[in-house]
């Protein structure tokens, strides 16, 4: 018990750190911050559906670019506010999961991989030959009126909110009924399906669930940026980056996904300054190593560690 309020304790100290954090630094590392949040959103997203489902999307990249684009045309051919573009960004990627999550759920294993990548592929063509988005040349967003601390501050702020939000779902998922029958697909859809677990349901749920917060971190960064484009916000790279870092950090857990997107964004800004020509081939080493050593990520190494300590 005294350990638990001890983690707690700790972790509401991190929380009020990160919250002044932008009143004690300057702009760069609010920036860094900033993306760090993002992907922690996006990794945290995608392992609720990875990670506790064990269904790999690679192109959750798509529900980024939904809510990217969702905020742009809203606001800039519509008017719309800000923050209802952001929750009808969500909504929208929450539906398109649920159109296309019975048909692709029903696929496995690399299947489905492929498949989510074709999505991807498919949505990225289609957004490029839309007139009403701008086509392959991008749509401009309104500008902020702030200055460039404020503004700093300000996405800095809503990134991290969401990645809160993100991880207080995900924690009340772990626990509750929901988060025991996603496992039990992970484990065995079949066995899982024989105790009355009506594992469609749930796997739709669930990366509707994965859609929502993937889509509110799209939503943010197409204001955050203020022009984006086709390429730029359906990149599968974002998907990729992302299950790299829910890998690093430890799928099927709460922090490890932040941890994962805290790590490789860290080292990635290090190794892009300090090391441009070879940033890639670093990188790749790192990540290489890491599941090499530790295939369950990182989380789940330092909790064998501390058994065997205790043992």
């Amino acid at each position: 018990m005294n350990k638990n309020r001890l983690v707690f304790a700790i972790i509401i100290l991190f929380v009020i750190g990160l919250t002044l954090f932008p009143k004690i630094f300057p702009g760069y590392w609010v920036r860094v911050l900033t993306g760090i949040f993002m992907y922690g959103t996006l990794a945290s997203a995608l392992n609720i559906i990875a990670g506790y489902t064990g269904y790999v999307a690679f192109g959750n990249s798509v529900f980024f670019g939904i809510g990217a684009y969702t905020v742009a045309v809203a606001m800039t051919n519509h008017g719309l506010n800000f923050y209802i573009s952001v929750l009808l960004g969500g909504i929208i990627a929450a539906f398109f999961a649920f159109i296309v999550g019975f048909p692709l759920l029903r696929l496995r294993g690399p299947y489905f991989t492929i498949a989510t990548i074709g999505v991807n592929g498919a949505m990225l063509e289609i957004v490029n030959n839309l007139e009403f988005t701008g086509g392959g040349e991008g749509i401009t967003l309104p500008l902020i009126r702030m200055t460039p601390q404020a503004t700093y501050a300000f996405f800095y702020y809503l990134m991290f909110g969401v990645l809160l939000v993100t991880i207080a779902v995900t924690y009340w998922l772990s626990k509750n009924r929901f988060g025991y029958a996603l496992r039990a697909i992970r484990a065995n859809e079949e066995a899982a399906g024989a105790i009355g677990i009506n594992a469609p349901i749930y796997k739709t749920i669930a990366w509707m669930i994965s859609a929502i917060f993937t889509a509110f971190a799209g939503g943010i960064y197409a204001y955050w940026m203020t022009f984006i484009d086709p390429s730029g916000v359906f990149d599968i790279m974002i998907g990729v980056k992302s299950f790299v870092m829910m890998l690093l950090g430890g799928g099927g857990t709460i922090l490890g996904p932040i941890i994962g997107a805290s790590i490789l964004e860290l080292v990635s800004e290090f190794v892009w300054s300090n090391f441009l020509m070879i940033h890639l081939m670093i990188l790749g080493t790192i990540i290489v190593v890491t599941v090499m050593f530790m295939p369950r990520g990182i989380v789940a190494f330092f909790r064998r560690k501390t058994k065997r300590r205790i043992a």
